[in-house]
């Protein structure tokens, strides 16, 4: 199968780079898949699960909040706000943020932190379904 260059970059640095045949994440209009010979592309990624797989075949998993993603003359770009391989996670540090935003979001009465509990409980749910609990 053909493949094309990929960069997984953070702000902490490169998460990826090699050839892949396929990534696959989230934007803010929903799932994208990227194939070879993949059009010009440019969108804001959302919040969820992201998978690459790599030239061999193989594929990793990862949370994925946040940035941006590029196609670009057959060269593709992630620039994450927050990556996190699967096997990285922390299980019991996000159950423990689950529980924290699911409790703040049951005492929160204004509009901004009701937001704000709920964005911290999807983070905690994306990084929970990657990790396999």
């Amino acid at each position: 199968m053909s493949s094309f260059h990929l960069q997984v970059v953070t702000p902490d640095g490169q998460a990826f780079e090699g050839q892949a045949q396929r990534v696959f994440c989230r934007t803010i209009t929903g799932d994208v898949c990227i194939l070879p010979r993949h059009c010009d592309y440019m969108t804001a990624l959302g919040m969820g699960e992201a998978r690459i797989t790599d030239e061999a075949g193989q594929v990793r998993r990862a949370a994925c909040i946040g940035g941006m993603l590029s196609v670009l003359n057959g060269q593709v770009r992630l620039v994450a706000t927050t990556w996190e391989w699967a096997e990285d996670i922390d299980k019991a540090r996000a159950e423990s943020a689950r529980k924290r935003a699911e409790e703040s979001l049951a005492k929160a009465t204004e509009k901004t932190a009701r937001a704000m509990a709920e964005a911290r409980l999807r983070r905690a749910l994306v990084r929970l379904r990657v990790a396999g609990k």
